[in-house]
């Protein structure tokens, strides 16, 4: 059984795939209107995966059920939150990326990317993961398992990109900032970018990401 997903198959046969996991409370559709907005040239053959999380009781939110990667205990400067729910979704992720090797996609030209909640997955998942990926971004989020993961030495070299918004009131910036020093003390090489923007996205970065895309796997 895999996550649900939404798809978004290029105008010819897919080489590559990249996997893009929404925030708290949002689904899989919260970012398919940006994958047009990253104006890919027509010949690109990359297929976007933009699962939905599960509905689970959110303990911050009144135990309200909603679509969550993992619950979240306080939301006090180092997050508190089922670290085993966060490693479960990381799992789910793992499968997803299996299935585009599955389908062809070597794992090179696999990439990851997630926002806020879905950020702090796409760590722990592209950095765990046992095959060489092709690259990862962390939108808007934070590095729960920074403490305590185990990285695969294999995705040592990976390509990194870390963006926030100097604005953001949900996930503040010094969470992001924090991210990507850590990213740094276990050795990787990242880039950091800051907006002037709350906890969403903006045109200057969605160019940004785009370019990176291209240069990654055009």
């Amino acid at each position: 059984m895999y996550l649900p997903t939404i798809e978004i198959e290029p105008k010819t046969k897919a080489d590559a795939s990249v996997i893009w996991l929404h925030g708290l409370g949002a689904s899989g559709h919260d970012f398919e209107s940006i994958v047009p907005e990253l104006n890919l040239p027509e010949n690109s053959a990359i297929r976007f995966i933009l699962p939905h999380a599960p509905s689970i009781p959110v303990t911050v939110n009144g135990g309200f059920v909603m679509p969550a990667w993992y619950d979240i205990f306080e939301m006090d400067i180092d997050r508190k939150i089922d670290e085993s729910q966060l490693l479960q979704s990381a799992t789910e992720v793992h499968k997803l990326i299996q299935r585009e090797l599955d389908r062809g996609i070597a794992s090179e030209r696999i990439i990851i990317i997630g926002f806020s909640q879905g950020g702090a997955v796409a760590y722990h998942a592209a950095l765990t993961y046992p095959e060489k990926l092709g690259g990862l971004i962390g939108l808007s989020t934070y590095f729960a398992t920074a403490q305590t993961i185990a990285p695969n030495p294999v995705n040592k070299h990976i390509p990194i990109q870390v963006h926030h918004g100097s604005l953001d009131p949900v996930v503040h910036e010094p969470l992001g900032r924090k991210a990507y020093d850590d990213l740094l003390s276990l050795g990787y090489d990242a880039e950091y970018f800051s907006y002037p923007m709350e906890h969403q996205v903006c045109l200057e970065e969605i160019e940004v990401i785009s370019a990176w895309l291209q240069k990654q796997l055009l």
